[in-house]
């Protein structure tokens, strides 16, 4: 496993982990967007309607693991990069689905991230790249806490604050490692 500069910024569907990252972003920070929403946007200038892109679960999720894995094989480890989701977003996403989590497990140890922001869910909202309803939302954010924790992450949970309250907290735990 290789020790990083990387932080996660992950959470359930609709907890602002977009809006967050892309403040990030504006303040000079390089970021990694979500690979999943990416893909999904791609597919639909294509044609392609969501219920179509995500009718295979398996084909999906494993699609969106190896884009993970490929992107991260490809950045430089020195370098502080934020990410909008990681490769162990994948162990919630497969288990969420159904899906064996064998996989997810094994490639998920890769590369070691110097923190996982947790964010608290916001009020849900349908957009047009989700199909999660409430629940699965729930259900996701426990899973994603639990799959960080597994593989050894203390996990910084951030609160459903504003987005600027979220991002000055972001800012003073990664001034701290």
């Amino acid at each position: 496993m290789s020790e990083t500069n990387w932080y996660v910024v992950t959470g359930a569907p609709s907890s602002g982990k977009t809006t967050l990252v892309r403040e990030l972003e504006k303040l000079g920070y390089r970021v990694i967007h979500e690979v999943a929403r990416g893909y999904i946007e791609t597919q639909m200038e294509q044609g392609r309607s969501l219920k179509e892109i995500r009718a295979d679960k398996r084909s999906f999720e494993n699609w969106i693991l190896k884009a993970k894995i490929a992107i991260e094989a490809e950045l430089p480890k020195d370098e502080v990069i934020i990410f909008d989701r990681a490769i162990p977003d994948s162990i919630a996403y497969f288990e969420v689905a159904g899906l064996h989590t064998k996989k997810a497990i094994e490639k998920s140890p890769r590369n070691r991230y110097k923190k996982i922001f947790l964010l608290d869910r916001l009020p849900y909202m349908v957009d047009h790249a989700r199909i999660e309803d409430t629940q699965t939302a729930v259900r996701l954010e426990q899973c994603l806490e639990q799959s960080y924790k597994m593989l050894g992450y203390e996990v910084t949970r951030i609160a459903p604050f504003p987005v600027q309250k979220r991002l000055r907290l972001v800012l003073e735990e990664m001034e701290k490692e």
